[in-house]
């Protein structure tokens, strides 16, 4: 056996065994992956859509009923506290709904932002649609979230599902948490589970230094 066959035997022994660096990988996924999830849900969960009565903002469905011809805001913002008592804010550059026929609301440049215990965690995106019939929401174009800790995601044509709590993106997704990045064909959400995965060519690449860090 050669010199170079027997380090890598030696290196996939180490991985493997118990306490070795399998092991400190898998501890590390229980506790970032439920924090991603939990930043994502937290996020798509403050929605004002899902609010019922506990919402004033101008996309209460309630509200936006009542537009007798047509409905059109400019800088729309929202704030307010999540179920934990984390405060945040959801912004719209505009929300129009063309015609009370329609059930239709065009949404023009949104920011979401919540603070949680670890920090800030904000949400951009330029585009969307929201269909009050089906409670369902569309967004167009690119995502990019970004939170405290080294969480970064970026996405595309997201959709989401107010009634299931499921969210499914068309694009691809590519991310960074703290031990390395991962990136994927498309990403699914379940918002109650709390669960995201990562569907078609999914990859999680490992950092060293990131693992350092966490030691």
């Amino acid at each position: 056996m050669s010199i170079q066959a027997e380090q890598q035997r030696n290196v996939r022994r180490h991985w493997a065994r118990p306490g070795g660096s399998h092991d400190k990988l898998v501890r590390l996924l229980k506790n970032y992956l439920p924090v991603a999830v939990g930043v994502l849900t937290a996020l798509l969960a403050m929605a004002p859509f899902t609010g019922g009565d506990k919402v004033s903002f101008v996309l209460d469905k309630n509200k936006v009923e009542v537009a007798k011809e047509r409905m059109r805001v400019s800088e729309a913002l929202y704030r307010g506290q999540d179920s934990k008592g984390q405060p945040f804010s959801l912004r719209a550059g505009s929300a129009v709904q063309k015609s009370s026929r329609e059930p239709i609301v065009d949404l023009n440049d949104m920011a979401a932002r919540i603070l949680l215990p670890e920090g800030p965690a904000v949400l951009n995106a330029q585009k969307g649609r929201y269909d009050m019939e089906t409670e369902r929401v569309a967004i167009v174009g690119p995502v990019q979230f970004e939170a405290a800790g080294g969480y970064r995601l970026v996405t595309r044509d997201v959709g989401i599902d107010l009634q299931t709590r499921r969210m499914k993106s068309a694009g691809r997704v590519d991310g960074r948490i703290p031990i390395g990045t991962f990136s994927g064909d498309h990403l699914e959400a379940d918002m109650n589970a709390r669960t995201v995965t990562l569907n078609g060519r999914a990859t999680l690449r490992i950092e060293q230094n990131g693992l350092k860090g966490q030691k």
